[in-house]
């Protein structure tokens, strides 16, 4: 199966049936007749922008990042969708600021604000869960920590007003 027909199908998967982990993801694959690789499947996650949320049982499961929503935004646009939907907590130590993100969302997370070319962070590197961001110093990462944390807070108040 060609990648384009194989991504097709997780979309499919993934808007049909409530997954919550790669596992359930290759067994419904699997089921498909589509003999796939782990690392396949993670590539393809992070390709098709594919991010974990909370369901209305407190459990995580996939769900396709809403791309229409985000189809005439910048990057920073993105961004502040994005860290809306999956961060849980902001944080700095020393010249580092850390945020962490609901589980196997860091990689999309670390992606979207280097395209946003954020002009204080010289680097990301992304966990299963956690995305640091490697700034030129301490201040500077006191800066990112109060910037993400106002966006978080925003979305915070404005989900306690509806």
């Amino acid at each position: 199966m060609h990648k384009n027909e194989r991504q097709k199908l997780i979309k499919q998967i993934i808007t049909q049936y409530p997954i919550h982990t790669q596992e359930d993801l290759l067994a419904h694959l699997q089921k498909e007749n589509v003999d796939i690789t782990q690392a396949t499947i993670s590539r393809d996650i992070r390709d098709l922008e594919i991010i974990k949320v909370i369901d209305e049982n407190g459990e995580t499961k996939f769900t396709m990042y809403n791309a229409s929503q985000t189809e005439n935004q910048n990057e920073e646009g993105k961004l502040v969708n994005l860290f809306n939907d999956v961060v849980t907590k902001v944080e700095h130590v020393q010249f580092l600021t850390i945020i962490h993100t609901l589980p196997d969302n860091a990689s999309l997370l670390a992606a979207i604000i280097d395209e946003a070319r954020l002009p204080e962070v010289k680097c990301s590197l992304a966990g299963f869960d956690t995305v640091v961001l490697i700034v030129s110093d301490e201040a500077r990462a006191i800066e990112m920590e109060n910037y993400f944390n106002s966006i978080w807070q925003k979305q915070t108040n404005e989900q306690i007003e509806n």
